[in-house]
């Protein structure tokens, strides 16, 4: 093996492990910010998002970006300090068991890759990068290695020099403790849905902004373009839309969040503040593209409830059941459960009612939403602001259009 070999593996592996820790980055914001939108979220085909939040985003709870860090860091060590004699024996079996890893590295592509292209039909920019790294190890180190059965002699005495390297132990046991902590440690989708769920934003946001900030956030506001297609009409003076997506789990977060603020502008100003949801299933079904399963049947079914004013009681039971392996029987329960509407009439109507949540689609897609959720307020598009923040352009759209002093 020539040094070439062993500085392109080292740019390789440092490379897939800023990849997996730029997308352990943006999963946890997914998790964490209502809204948030990462950088590699490009289009409907081209996101990040869509692909972290399927079913094919994490494997028992873990992130799958945890795993390709955890490996990629460990691919690094294995370059740096295995083969740092790399025309030696050592370094030959050093790069033997980079290629052992890297044939376990490829079989993870192999799936994940198929996961993404033909199920999701989505492509994920950091996932593509991650994925070149893995492929370039592969070949490197399959050229780079010696016989495999070296291996079967040697691993004693690589594991022997280890134990009487200081640097060695502590690279190793530092990349332990960290391994360790990014499967205990990281939060799951689960767990941070109760804490929010547990501690719903009251009616008045307890945080407050200061009166710089506030004439701050005013002054985005003033300067904000506004969309024709999602500005109030008639008799109302201020109209929230949210396009939604009841698989989303940053919808769930952010209805947890804004909820009770929307009900305080709904009982103190009706007619004149309006809210209306809009769907954005992201499903192929409905025109959006995407990786989940029930999100149509689930647009479909609060709008029946809404028939029966249920709409609301039937959105808080989807929400606080949300999960990716929702199904349309999930959904046709939860119907049932909350209004009583049969199985029989949710079929016979599903495709009528499907049209509307597809013309919810379209415009959406006119308006330029790409991901869910997305809040558009006098035709600003917002973006994840904090519950304070949010209550207070509220207020100040009221204040504009003159409804409050």
């Amino acid at each position: 093996m020539t040094p070439r070999v062993r500085y392109a593996l080292v740019v390789l592996s440092a490379l897939g492990l800023i990849a997996s820790s730029a997308a352990l980055y943006v999963h946890y914001r997914l998790l964490t910010v209502p809204n948030y939108s990462s950088f590699c979220d490009v289009s409907e085909t081209i996101s990040c998002q869509q692909v972290f939040q399927s079913q094919y985003g994490t494997v028992a709870g873990v992130p799958v970006a945890a795993g390709g860090a955890i490996w990629s860091a460990l691919v690094l060590m294995l370059s740096i300090w295995g083969m740092r004699k790399p025309n030696s024996d050592e370094g030959s079996r050093a790069a033997g068991y980079v290629f052992l890893l890297s044939t376990l590295g490829l079989a993870a592509v192999f799936y994940f890759a198929y996961a993404s292209f033909f199920v999701l039909r989505q492509a994920c920019p950091l996932c593509l990068t991650m994925y070149v790294s893995v492929i370039g190890i592969f070949l490197l180190s399959a050229a780079a290695a010696g016989p495999l059965r070296a291996l079967q002699s040697g691993w004693q005495r690589d594991i022997g020099a280890l134990k009487r390297s200081p640097a060695g132990v502590a690279m190793v046991v530092v990349w332990l403790l960290a391994s360790a902590g990014l499967v205990l440690a990281f939060p799951r989708e689960q767990a941070v849905s109760a804490s929010q769920s547990a501690a719903a934003a009251p009616a008045v946001p307890v945080e407050t902004l200061a009166p710089e900030q506030l004439a701050e956030l005013h002054a985005w506001v003033d300067r904000q373009p506004r969309t024709p297609d999602v500005q109030p009409t008639g008799s109302v003076k201020v109209l929230l839309i949210k396009f939604n997506d009841y698989q989303c789990p940053s919808c769930k977060q952010a209805w947890v969040l804004y909820k009770d603020i929307i009900a305080k502008y709904e009982a103190a100003y009706p007619g004149v503040f309006k809210y209306e949801n809009k769907d954005f299933p992201l499903e192929t079904e409905c025109g959006a593209g995407g990786p989940h399963n029930a999100a149509c049947e689930a647009a479909v079914a609060v709008r029946l409830a809404k028939e029966k004013n249920l709409d609301k009681q039937l959105e808080a039971t989807l929400f606080e059941r949300q999960s990716m392996a929702m199904t349309r029987d999930d959904v046709k329960a939860a119907l049932r459960e909350v209004t009583n509407i049969s199985d029989s009439e949710f079929d016979s109507r599903y495709s009528q009612m499907l049209e509307a949540v597809k013309a919810d689609v379209q415009l959406g897609q006119k308006v330029g939403v790409s991901g869910t959720p997305t809040f558009f307020l006098n035709g600003i598009k917002l973006g994840g602001f904090r519950p304070v923040a949010f209550d207070a352009v509220i207020a100040y759209e009221l204040k504009k259009a003159g409804v409050t002093s």
